[in-house]
């Protein structure tokens, strides 16, 4: 059944409905637009570049580029350029893209592109290609901390957890947010996360990204929603080391905690919001590490809202398309003892898998980073120099 949208005119760039079999339609009639089948989008290593593609059935991924360039032999499809990267798609997803992509994947599936044989040369099989990070880069991306309730006070007993929760809901205030780290930090799908060199506590969290879809200032928590693009899988990797003793007396360091390399892994792909719905009614995430669940959590827990994030994040800073806004992580953190009895941290040869459904998941390997040469003294310091528990 195909899923059915509000219609949008585009007036000056062609957004005519695809014709029918053995029609003919007007390249500028605004007709409610529906699509064969829902798809995600993301960014993959084909022919040695990186190509933005759909993803279809999380099997399928149809270079868009060369899928349009087949659509536009039929003239009754006027032109449409197509973007060259995931923030071009996202900036222009409701200005032409997104219903050109509805064309493409229709008229994929009146002409049997998806499940003939053979298909054409622009599909290809997931695991015949790289799943790049779907979006390189972000400009800002804001992640939520402590926002759910089962992530208060993990190290507690469970009087203390009980107390502090208890604490929590009767005092939300606001929301916390911090920056992490783009370009470096963001990993695709099946890289490498890289444990620092002298770092020995780094844990895991997973999070719902939120992918800003149109400019945000004052937004209001009622109205978030229409300021989302999609959605994708993310992790904030953290380091529990801390700071070394002396020197700048501030103890706390967000940067250390989570800017490292590798730190924030993103994807596979992003999953547009018309095909996804309501995260907080049906949100559920998960991650295992080695195969043992370690986390997993429904929107419920959450203390503030996905669309309250945004409203704070928003009277900061203007969020852009592009910019993604993490919802925080659930109890069961590595640094934590209220799930296992005890703490632990990942290690070289772990396999994290981070999952939510009806998006996809994450499967990042993890490796440890050699020592560095060189240096003078004033590099970050192993964390077993100054901490011995």
């Amino acid at each position: 059944m195909r899923l059915a949208l509000v219609a949008v005119a585009f007036a000056t760039i062609g957004a005519g409905a695809g014709p029918a079999p053995g029609q003919q339609a007007s390249p500028m009639a605004a007709s409610p637009m529906e699509v064969a089948e829902p798809f995600k989008v993301g960014t993959f290593e084909i022919d040695g570049a990186a190509r933005v593609g759909l993803v279809l059935r999380d099997a399928l991924v149809v270079t868009i580029g060369e899928a349009n360039e087949a659509l536009e032999r039929n003239p009754a499809y006027p032109p449409v350029p197509m973007p060259q990267d995931m923030l071009d798609l996202i900036g222009r997803y409701e200005y032409g893209v997104k219903r050109r992509l509805y064309e493409i994947v229709n008229h994929m599936a009146d002409h049997e592109m998806i499940d003939g044989d053979p298909r054409p040369e622009f599909v290809h099989a997931v695991e015949d290609v790289r799943t790049l990070p779907p979006i390189m880069y972000p400009g800002k991306i804001l992640n939520a901390a402590v926002n759910f309730y089962s992530h208060v006070e993990e190290s507690g007993t469970p009087e203390e957890r009980a107390e502090a929760r208890r604490q929590r809901r009767e005092n939300r205030g606001v929301p916390y947010l911090f920056l992490k780290p783009s370009r470096g930090a963001v990993v695709g799908n099946g890289d490498p996360v890289v444990i620092p060199w002298g770092r020995d506590r780094t844990d895991w969290e997973v999070e719902l990204g939120a992918v800003i879809g149109r400019a945000a200032k004052y937004v209001s928590a009622a109205e978030a929603e229409d300021h989302v693009f999609g959605y994708t899988v993310t992790l904030d990797i953290s380091d529990r080391g801390g700071r070394p003793p002396g020197g700048n007396p501030l103890r706390s360091d967000w940067f250390v905690g989570k800017g490292h390399d590798t730190f924030a892994p993103m994807g596979p792909w992003i999953v547009p919001k018309e095909f996804y719905g309501n995260p907080m009614e049906k949100l559920r995430q998960t991650l295992s590490v080695g195969g043992e669940q370690m986390q997993e959590a429904q929107a419920g827990d959450m203390i503030h809202t996905l669309w309250e994030l945004v409203e704070y994040g928003s009277s900061i800073i203007t969020l852009f398309p592009g910019d993604v806004i993490n919802n925080g992580t659930s109890g069961g953190v590595g640094m934590g003892t209220a799930v296992r009895g005890e703490q632990r941290f990942l290690q070289p040869g772990d396999l994290i898998e981070a999952t939510i459904d009806g998006i996809g998941t994450l499967r990042m390997p993890v490796v440890a980073e050699g020592e560095p040469e060189g240096g003078t003294g004033a590099r970050l310091p192993p964390v077993g120099s100054y901490r011995r528990n």
